[in-house]
């Protein structure tokens, strides 16, 4: 049952897409320029002031120019580095920034400072916001007060102080670096208001790709699309030339063969229907004729009437069997019933039948072979096929009326050929000819043997039998159909 579920267009999908898109880019810029952007600059800010005490640790352990090295480095990183002794005394001062909280820290609270560094491996961290002390380190009193807590700051103002003692050649030294945390409380104001315009912005180019792209994808698949549903009633004459998008343009030669080989088969089709109602007219015309010839005369009800009509009958027998044998290979009803046989003698017994049509129409079917060969395949089947090769061969050969057989062996496979001396077939012609009813001149006649449907038989049997098959014609050089298995 056909679904009765509204389906959104492509077009409307693909527009969708496009502003979720835009949708999606938007909210990252957003969590990622206001919400999360005092975080980051924090986080970053701390990580580059921990390397700013790294480097003058190093600079401190060279003794070379100590105080230029930590003037450069303070200025290049915004920062202020200080280095006392264990007591609290200067030995080395880089200031970038004089609002720096190490301008105010107490000797007191630089030993303080000191021995909770020792205590934590030699390093420690402190971050305050205004006057009050944000990360207190571990085993910082939780009474502690420094001396410049009481001076007048702005409250929003954060720093970091990062201390690290070092050891030296006489005695040890208090490494601080500190950094301030601007407010970024007016850069995300700002931020927030560019984000406003740069929403619209991008909303309002999303909207115009979406519209445009999807009405340049939809319009090419509507065309399509209309193109195939003329296909679909029956109009082979229809074309796709659809050229904008790579894909678009497969699909377009794809649905362009498609629409070949459905006018092909449309062909077949009125042929087949045409030929068969030809063979089945025929022998049911002679049938009724002869049956009421029989009826109406007495004297006409003579064995050579009757023999007609037994004749008539077996060749409407043959064509209707056939017929079943080709529906029943390409449906995959039928199965293959493989054993070791002999080829040659099966051959041999094949070509018996047709002794009387060699008496009586002067055809000469010849068998040339040198040695005995066994096979292991469906005997039945692999006669049959051996059976509708020479009915054609003899329905085309030329006025000599030869057929020759002929088995070859080589490399472990037989090859059986069967060659008439007729007409040939064109090599335009020869990939066709093993469809059902194919004729190259097109003009039905009809056959001396078999009833047009041998060679599909036969191509559908070998395939079953994995066999290698084919015909080599050249016009006016009558025809050679043969086929290869392997020796058992």
């Amino acid at each position: 049952m056909r679904s009765t579920t509204k389906k959104i267009s492509l077009k409307w999908k693909i527009f969708g897409a496009f502003e979720i898109f835009a949708i999606v880019l938007i909210a990252i810029l957003w969590i990622f320029q206001v919400v999360y952007l005092k975080d980051f600059y924090i986080y970053i800010k701390g990580i580059e002031t921990q390397g700013v005490l790294e480097d003058a640790a190093s600079i401190i352990s060279d003794n070379n120019d100590v105080v230029a090295e930590l003037s450069s480095l303070a200025s290049s990183k915004e920062a202020a580095i200080y280095v006392t002794d264990v007591d609290g005394n200067s030995i080395y001062s880089a200031e970038y920034n004089p609002s720096s909280r190490l301008n105010s820290i107490s000797k007191s609270d630089m030993q303080r400072f000191y021995e909770v560094a020792v205590e934590n491996g030699g390093e420690t961290k402190v971050e305050f916001q205004g006057h009050d002390m944000m990360e207190r380190p571990e085993n910082m009193p939780e009474d502690f007060k420094s001396d410049f807590i009481e001076k007048p700051e702005d409250d929003m103002m954060r720093s970091v102080i990062y201390v690290k003692v070092l050891d030296v050649d006489d005695g040890q030294y208090i490494l601080m670096v500190n950094s301030v945390l601007s407010p970024v409380e007016a850069t995300v104001s700002t931020l927030e208001i560019q984000l406003v315009i740069v929403t619209i912005i991008i909303l309002l180019v999303a909207i115009a790709l979406a519209i445009v792209s999807s009405r340049s994808i939809s319009k090419s698949l509507t065309r399509l699309n209309g193109s195939a549903k003329k296909l679909a009633k029956g109009n082979y004459d229809v074309s796709f030339n659809e050229q904008d998008y790579t894909e678009i343009s497969q699909l377009s030669d794809t649905l362009n063969y498609a629409t070949n080989e459905l006018a092909k088969t449309e062909n077949l089709r009125r042929e087949l229907i045409a030929n068969v109602s030809h063979d089945l007219r025929t022998p049911l015309t002679m049938i009724k004729a002869y049956a009421e010839i029989m009826r109406d005369l007495p004297g006409e009800n003579n064995p050579e009437n009757v023999q007609v009509v037994i004749d008539e009958t077996e060749r409407l027998t043959r064509l209707v069997n056939d017929m079943l044998d080709v529906s029943k290979l390409e449906a995959g009803a039928i199965e293959l019933e493989r054993d070791h046989y002999n080829l040659t003698q099966s051959i041999k017994d094949v070509l018996a039948r047709y002794n009387k049509l060699i008496e009586q129409e002067g055809y000469s079917i010849d068998f040339e072979c040198r040695d005995e060969v066994d096979v292991y395949a469906d005997e039945n089947k692999m006669n049959q096929v051996i059976y509708n090769l020479v009915n054609n061969a003899i329905n085309y050969t030329g006025d000599d009326k030869r057929v020759r057989v002929v088995q070859t062996c080589e490399n472990g496979r037989v090859k059986i050929e069967i060659i008439d001396s007729g007409q040939g077939i064109a090599p335009k012609d020869l990939p066709y000819v093993w469809d059902r009813y194919y004729k190259v001149d097109k003009a039905h006649k009809r056959a001396v043997m078999g009833t047009g449907l041998g060679l599909s038989i036969v191509q559908k049997v070998l395939e079953m039998h994995d066999a290698a098959y084919g015909v080599d014609s050249q016009p006016g050089q009558g025809c050679d159909f043969w086929f290869e298995l392997k020796i058992d």
